[in-house]
């Protein structure tokens, strides 16, 4: 159940759509959620009253075409499965958006089951041990 936002430099409506599609294939691609399990908020900022502030740290010159993506997700992803995400959004962002890899910046923040209700009041993926403090609203 990862929940994304996508923060673009004036991307239009076409633009933000592609950077979806590619971080959400890219995350059924490489830790395997559903392909029903897409959540996110897509947002362009104009440049003047909202901005994005980028930098070239660690070598890596960024521009206009900085995309930051975070990404919030429940713990257990390895390494590796996080290493293969980065790249297959990289990838997917340039084919279907036009962004230069090195304009993709992805941060992953890890929570607890518990952490995450979808609805309803409820814990879907952290019901309490006693079934009846946990009924359907």
């Amino acid at each position: 159940m990862p929940f994304v936002r996508i923060d673009a430099l004036r991307a239009d409506a076409v633009r933000l759509d592609a950077l979806g599609r590619a971080v959400h294939e890219a995350l059924v691609e490489t830790i395997g959620i559903p392909p029903e399990d897409n959540f996110q908020v897509l947002v362009s900022h104009d440049g003047a009253n909202s901005a994005l502030r980028y930098g070239d740290y660690l070598g890596v010159h960024r521009d206009q075409g900085i995309v930051y993506i975070a990404i919030t997700l429940r713990a257990g992803r390895t390494p590796d499965q996080k290493r293969a995400l980065y790249r297959r959004i990289a990838e997917l962002a340039e084919q279907y958006a036009g962004t230069e890899p090195r304009n993709v910046f992805v941060t992953l923040t890890e929570n607890a089951s518990i952490d995450w209700s979808l609805g309803n009041g409820l814990a879907q993926y952290a019901p309490p041990a006693d079934p009846e403090l946990q009924k359907e609203r």
